[in-house]
């Protein structure tokens, strides 16, 4: 029997476990939600010069029955067959997500910010046979459909349901001011034209009979990740898993999160799993209002979200909070309908913590999870007891203990591997029986994240997975950008870690041993740029003589680490090739 000491402090507001869950899959819970809040304003969708459009729970409820109709009768998809999709925030996404619940096929989030290189990969091992993506980046496409096996391709515009004469302001400004709409050179359907053509042959007993063989354990969703080895792979995330954490997420926050009531402000992507969750499902089931924010960087972005909408909740990660407080207009007039705010994805450094109560008045609370728990297994209660610098306690009807390396529970205060077990808990990695036997075991989900818990059940983490490297809340694993830092001519080998950075929380910085011809900072970048997304390109190249290795000669990281832990301690700068 696990321990669970932090069950003695629950508020009376938060359930010790969760009822039954009455829900078979997920287009039941969100149909659930419609009905109930059928007029509210479900999404609005703000650009960062204010200009805007406007979604009802009714609305989107209805457009998303017409995007399943077009995945079954247009396109002719079946029960399973995965739809990737590629957008930023927006009203578009919300529709095309749950329309693919409910034709039954599974949902393939992917960063829109990825490479042809990176896209190629998601698509081919997801096996992905529909592309739902944003037409500003549709100029990737031809180096990579003939790759993969996606035969279908929808393109959404970011103005999509705004009023006639704003969105087409935006497409001017798109078109003849930013030159961000490149010519489509693939055979593609629009997205008003699919939602059309879906209408025309809907039939409610239909979309209905798509998930009717869909449930709890039936797969919802394939979310990629580097889990605990760094090598892509899709996590498997059911619909109970994504039911289950979103009502897990709501009993934990009590009394704190306002049925009806509140106006979350969601500035992290929706492909990610946090805002997925949290935001997308979570919030939307519990009837708020949802402020996309199609890209949070600058943070002046959000400006006018904060100015023309009336933002009771915000969900971000460290980074996003420390820029807000560095920016004067947020200062001078920081939120007055702001009730609390959810911090995930990274540390939440306490300097930040302290200052965003300070400025709102109004608490923050830091959570833990991972993409294979869908996400969220541990947060700090709003209407009890926060501790500071912990990851809180478990949500609901889960368990979390640190267990040594033979897998033996720890004692009380004594670090040791987080595993976790609980209905949120991921069906395993996408066509990888090996990787899923090293994560699974006996039913608990081993992190790689190391913790200590206190007497009173709450946990704080000591170290992350071994090498990872998180950038503004992303992953990113040294692996992938070693190996095309090693392509490179000139390089004969090649270290990347993470250092600590104040915007980011961390930045990748990578060690190389080069030979004759030496190669440049310059043009190793250039490679990484080609290929890999910004946030993992390399802030700093440093040439070094030799690389610290072990007996059998492998890399050793952490001695990187340290080394650059103990310049940067010291005030010494390392000498940046170039």
């Amino acid at each position: 029997m696990t321990n669970t000491p932090w069950l003695a402090h629950y508020p009376s507001d938060v359930p010790k476990q969760l009822p039954p869950v009455s829900f078979a899959n997920l287009p039941e819970l969100l149909r659930t939600a419609a009905a109930q809040y059928e007029k509210t304003t479900a999404f609005t969708q703000v650009m960062p010069n204010g200009m805007n459009g406007s979604l009802t729970y009714a609305q989107v409820d209805q457009l998303s029955d017409q995007f399943a109709s077009y995945l079954r009768e247009d396109l002719g998809l079946v029960a399973g067959d995965r739809v990737a999709v590629q957008m930023p925030n927006c009203l578009s996404y919300p529709i095309v997500a749950f329309g693919i619940f409910k034709a039954g096929c599974v949902l393939v989030n992917t960063n829109p910010l990825y490479t042809a290189n990176e896209m190629i990969h998601q698509f081919s091992d997801s096996g992905a046979t529909t592309l739902v993506v944003i037409d500003m980046f549709a100029d990737r496409l031809p180096a990579v459909l003939a790759k993969t096996n996606v035969k279908n391709v929808v393109t959404v515009k970011i103005s999509e349901f705004f009023p006639s004469v704003v969105g087409g302001v935006v497409r001017i400004v798109q078109k003849y001011w930013q030159r961000s709409l490149p010519k489509i050179q693939v055979e593609h359907t629009r997205f008003s034209a699919a939602l059309a053509s879906g209408k025309a042959k809907l039939s409610k007993e239909k979309v209905l009979g798509y998930t009717a063989s869909v449930k709890s354990e039936s797969l919802a969703a394939l979310q990629y990740t580097g889990g605990t080895t760094g090598v892509s792979k899709g996590a498997m995330l059911s619909h109970g898993n994504l039911v289950t954490n979103t009502l897990q997420m709501i009993a934990h926050c009590g009394d704190g999160m306002r049925a009806g009531k509140e106006i979350v402000l969601t500035a992290l992507p929706l492909y990610h799993i946090f805002a997925f969750t949290v935001n997308l499902l979570g919030f939307y089931y519990n009837g708020a209002r949802n402020i996309l924010i199609p890209s949070p960087r600058p943070p002046s972005n959000l400006r006018r979200a904060f100015d023309n909408y009336k933002i009771t909740w915000l969900s971000g990660v460290n980074t996003l909070f420390n820029a807000l407080l560095n920016e004067r207009w947020f200062q001078d007039a920081p939120p007055k309908h702001l009730h609390a705010s959810a911090a995930g994805g990274m540390a939440l450094q306490a300097s930040v913590a302290e200052r965003w109560r300070e400025l709102t008045g109004t608490p923050i609370v830091e959570g833990y999870g991972l993409t294979e728990t869908s996400p969220v297994l541990t947060f700090n209660l709003l209407t009890g007891l926060a501790k500071d610098g912990t990851i809180g306690i478990p949500v609901p009807s889960t368990e979390v203990k640190c267990v040594d390396e033979n897998g033996k529970d720890v004692a009380v205060g004594v670090a040791g591997e987080i595993v976790a077990r609980g209905p949120q808990i991921m069906l395993g990695y996408w066509q990888k029986p090996e990787e899923t036997a090293k994560s699974l075991k006996d039913g608990w989900f081993y992190t790689g994240d190391i913790a200590q818990m206190d007497a009173d059940g709450y946990f704080t983490i000591v170290d992350r997975k071994k090498d990872m490297i998180l950038v503004s809340g992303f992953n990113v694993y040294p692996n992938e950008i070693e190996e095309q830092i090693a392509a490179v001519p000139g390089v004969l080998e090649v270290g990347v870690i993470g250092v600590p950075d104040e915007k980011t929380g961390e930045r990748v910085q990578a060690y190389v041993k080069a030979g004759l011809p030496a190669p440049t900072k310059e043009a190793i970048v250039a490679l990484c740029r080609t290929n890999l997304a910004a946030y993992k390109i390399p802030q700093d190249v440093i040439f070094v003589d030799e690389l610290p290795k072990s007996p059998i000669g492998k890399i050793l990281r952490r001695t990187l680490r340290d080394e650059a832990m103990s310049l940067n301690s010291s005030g010494n700068n390392a000498s940046k090739g170039a």
